[in-house]
């Protein structure tokens, strides 16, 4: 059986078109996946007009990367 990482790897070949959110120091943050650049387009619109104050753009994603693990907070002077 896959381990839970490469079952994602996997959906994100299915899924190759991507919504990101831009932010600030040129990043961005993938909040969707779909099949069709149509579904995509559509799903970019509607977040458009649900959050105007953000940025999104629809992208071909040929090779999907894995998402990092998000680090745990550094502690400071305990």
């Amino acid at each position: 059986m896959p381990s839970n990482d490469e079952s994602k790897t996997y959906s994100n070949k299915l899924r190759p078109w991507a919504i990101a959110r831009l932010l600030p120091n040129m990043q961005q943050e993938i909040v969707a996946r779909f099949r069709t650049q149509s579904d995509a387009n559509g799903h970019r619109s509607c977040l458009s007009r649900q959050i105007p104050q953000d940025r999104y753009v629809v992208f071909f994603d040929h090779q999907p990367q894995p998402t990092p693990p998000a680090s745990p907070e550094p502690t400071v002077g305990v």
